[in-house]
């Protein structure tokens, strides 16, 4: 079976003064054509009308011919175009109770990014051209495109450190299912060690936010001595606070990159526990160090991976007693407080805290598996059972 998959190539690029100014000012165009189709549609939704894409299509039509926003004529219309496309994807979520009510993009916090779908670039010969542009961008090539394969989208974006990247979406064929292998592997995340095999691998927790905390700290410090408001030197201090950040996921995403794409390489089945990270780092005490673990991107990257090369990963129920239950004998422990790293059973078993757990989602799993049960609990559906909560509350009295 021959599947196509698409992947984002991202690449850092310098522009010259001329391709700032130009990228400045459609980001700010298609900021204003956001936040102008996000206002029709709220005050329609006010009056029990719907607004779709076409109709704030129309709209924008109208306002590049009235004197106030003629300026929108001097940037590439595709982007704009695309900026109400992405709204119209945000009110489908929003009706389809996937995420909140869109918010309006602003100045200072929202992400500069500008999309050019074909018509709006080319790309020849290695040298990618956008429209309303001169000359080809200066990119820094890291790892070639795929061989034969062209962008259909490109995506231009300037971080908060200033730092500026291109995207550029293509199909892989590189990118196919690999040979099964038949190994299964339950996986435990945790703090002293970012994940716990159940092989009884144990893979440290680099902590990216905590090496660079100082560093992070004194450049906040400098940050806070600023006077408020659009100064240069404000946004200077600003640059170097985000800088100090950037350098952090980067690192943290270089590390989970390489750890995923391994656990895909070596088993056919992957177990995790399905965690509510975000009801998790409530907890004051430990919600900076669940922040840097990121376990909500490392499932985020092994579930994609896994579809990527035909891969199953199994999600068991955040109620399973993992830790509690004895991977021997079964016998379930009523309480584990989180200090107690070792237990020892009844059956005369000593078991590693974080060992037992990962054997026992490994088991939970392939009972999932065996049944047939679907992989769960469904993220689309909030307050749904899965199979595997729904087989351990009819064990449990």
């Amino acid at each position: 079976m021959t599947t196509h998959v698409k992947r984002a190539f991202k690449y850092r690029f310098y522009p010259t003064d001329a391709q700032t100014a130009e990228q400045s000012r459609t980001f700010g165009c298609v900021r204003k054509v956001y936040n102008m189709a996000l206002a029709a549609r709220t005050e329609a939704w006010t009056r029990q009308e719907r607004v779709n894409y076409h109709q704030t299509s129309a709209m924008l039509t109208a306002w590049k011919k009235t004197e106030e926003l003629a300026y929108l004529n001097e940037v590439s219309s595709v982007p704009l175009q695309q900026a109400l496309r992405h709204l119209q994807t945000a009110f489908t979520n929003f009706f389809g109770k996937r995420a909140k009510y869109p918010r309006f993009k602003s100045r200072k916090k929202s992400r500069k990014s500008a999309e050019y779908t074909t018509s709006a670039f080319r790309f020849r010969d290695g040298e990618l051209t956008l429209a309303k542009m001169a000359e080809p961008l200066d990119i820094v090539w890291s790892r070639p495109l795929p061989e034969g394969s062209k962008p259909s989208t490109v995506t231009v974006s300037q971080d908060a450190a200033g730092r500026w990247f291109v995207s550029m979406l293509c199909e892989d064929p590189g990118v196919q299912p690999l040979p099964g292998n038949g190994n299964s592997v339950g996986i435990d995340v945790g703090l002293d060690h970012l994940l716990t095999l159940s092989t009884g691998e144990k893979i440290a927790n680099p902590r990216h936010e905590r090496h660079d905390r100082a560093r992070l700290a004194r450049a906040q410090r400098e940050l806070s001595r600023k006077a408020k408001g659009d100064g240069a030197n404000r946004a200077k201090a600003r640059r170097k606070v985000a800088r100090v950040h950037a350098r952090i996921t980067d690192r943290r995403g270089d590390h989970l990159h390489k750890l995923t794409t391994r656990l895909v390489r070596e088993n056919q089945t992957l177990v995790i526990e399905d965690l509510t990270v975000r009801n998790m780092v409530r907890n004051r005490s430990l919600a900076r160090a669940i922040s840097d673990a990121a376990w909500s991107e490392f499932r985020s990257m092994l579930e994609y991976k896994a579809q990527w090369y035909g891969r199953e990963v199994i999600a068991v129920d955040r109620w399973f007693p993992s830790s509690k239950l004895c991977s021997t004998c079964g016998a379930l422990q009523e309480k584990m407080p989180l200090g107690v790293r070792t237990r020892t059973c009844g059956c005369g078993a000593t078991h590693d805290r974080d060992v037992n757990a990962a054997k026992n989602l490994l088991a939970a799993g392939r009972a999932v598996a065996a049944c047939g049960a679907g992989v769960g609990p469904q993220r689309s559906s909030p307050g749904g059972q899965s199979a595997m909560k729904q087989e351990v509350s009819r064990r449990e009295p």
